[in-house]
């Protein structure tokens, strides 16, 4: 008898560790990895992003010098180039109707803006095909706004490097308003 209150007792004692884990591996066990990379070859504009990931407030700003950096550096980290900025309206001529990349939004019913999950009601800007679709950039010292944010959505044929087209209401109000400029672009996401 005795024997079987042991039995019992060990295998209540087995259930109640398999339920122990069960919860554990249920409500998951919280134990934070620490990941640490070789920086030591490091060129100090990928340390500095390594930084800038962990501590906002040292975010150093660089400024590229050229496209090739902007391609470069684009995909790790926000890049701030110099640059041209012109508009377009839905009723050039050679426009469809629709932007370029998708979700290839209908521009000709006036929808000239693009509603983004993380950033809001923003402009549509034509880019340079190497900036891929989606990609969200801040457009600075233009006659438009002080500062203003726009997406990738579009593109054409004299889009090249550091130009980018914005999409305004009709061409006439394009050549009156926004003409050729130069404007500060940051690029503050890549893509989708």
């Amino acid at each position: 008898m005795k024997r079987k209150l042991l039995l019992i007792r060990d295998q209540i004692i087995s259930v109640g560790f398999v339920i122990i884990i069960m919860l554990i591996v249920a409500f998951g066990y919280n134990k934070k990895s620490i990941t640490t990379e070789d920086i030591s070859n490091a060129r100090s504009i990928q340390a500095i992003h390594l930084v800038s990931k962990y501590k906002k407030e040292e975010v150093k700003e660089y400024h590229a010098k050229s496209f090739s950096e902007v391609l470069q550096f684009g995909k790790s980290m926000p890049v701030i180039f110099d640059g041209v900025m012109t508009g377009y309206g839905p009723d050039c001529e050679g426009c469809g109707g629709k932007t370029g990349c998708p979700p290839r939004q209908n521009v000709k019913n006036g929808n000239i803006y693009f509603n983004d999950q993380e950033y809001g009601k923003i402009y549509i800007v034509a880019t340079d095909s190497r900036i891929p679709c989606g990609s969200v950039i801040k457009v600075r010292n233009s006659n438009v706004s002080n500062e203003f944010t726009a997406i990738a959505l579009d593109r054409g044929s004299a889009i090249k490097e550091n130009k980018m087209d914005l999409l305004v209401e009709s061409e006439r109000y394009s050549s009156i308003n926004i003409g050729k400029q130069k404007v500060i672009y940051e690029i503050i996401r890549w893509g989708w």
